[in-house]
């Protein structure tokens, strides 16, 4: 079965006032589809550093991360929704940066929002909304 997702010795380093140091040192991790994987372990060990190299949020590392083509996101600790735009509008921001909105595009974002139980808030603005609610407009 072909794997999804390859790291290979990945090692993290970042530069403080103090000196170097050492985030993540030698990791390895094969994903396969339809695996499920959990990263754990105490603050500030890397487990965000891992998931911001994987998508490309942070560039410069020693080691290998190969996603053979598959899109791989996840979700920040802080939802990131602009308070200023509707919900509508934070839900298709992505698309209008990336200059992607077309028919398609859009029902698909007006699916999922009925999907996540948020189509009555779409003309709302994030203070409306729980925090849960948040998560999933993010």
């Amino acid at each position: 079965m072909n794997n999804i997702l390859e790291i290979k010795n990945l090692t993290k380093s970042y530069h403080t006032i103090n000196g170097e140091v050492k985030t993540l040192e030698n990791i390895n991790i094969t994903v396969y589809p339809n695996d499920f994987i959990a990263i754990v372990g105490s603050s500030g060990c890397g487990k965000s550093t891992i998931l911001s190299l994987i998508t490309g949020i942070i560039s410069d590392y020693e080691g290998s991360i190969n996603t053979y083509d598959n899109k791989i996101g996840y979700m920040l600790q802080t939802d990131c929704l602009l308070p200023w735009l509707t919900i509508w509008e934070n839900a298709i921001l992505g698309l209008k940066l990336t200059d992607k909105i077309d028919e398609s595009s859009l029902n698909r974002v007006e699916n999922l929002l009925k999907k996540y139980n948020l189509d009555d808030f779409k003309n709302k603005y994030p203070s409306s909304l729980s925090g849960g609610m948040k998560q999933r407009v993010a």
